[in-house]
């Protein structure tokens, strides 16, 4: 009687549930409609991020052409010496 529950249950009752979690595994790789919902909500918004920052490029360079010229690089505003950096890096 033994041998039949462990026969069943490796040729039934095994492959049941490896075919159960498969089938949960590929479901869950997909987006859901929600998923695109909010891709699609996120993509709208940096579109239109985009557009404004695009506008206000366009604004500032009609007041003053030279402003991208005037804005401190990175290493300025972070405080950091890009000489003294490498001369560290040559050791």
């Amino acid at each position: 009687m033994e041998d039949i529950i462990a026969i069943v249950g490796i040729f039934v009752a095994f492959p049941i549930i490896l075919f159960h979690y498969i089938t949960k595994w590929k479901t869950a790789k997909t987006l859901t409609g929600s998923d695109e919902k909010l891709l699609d909500d996120l993509y709208e918004l940096s579109r239109r991020l985009d557009d404004r920052m695009a506008t206000i490029e366009r604004i500032m360079s009609v007041e003053n052409p030279n402003w991208r010229h005037q804005l401190p690089s990175r290493d300025q505003e972070l405080g950091l010496d890009r000489e003294r950096l490498l001369s560290r890096e040559d050791r």
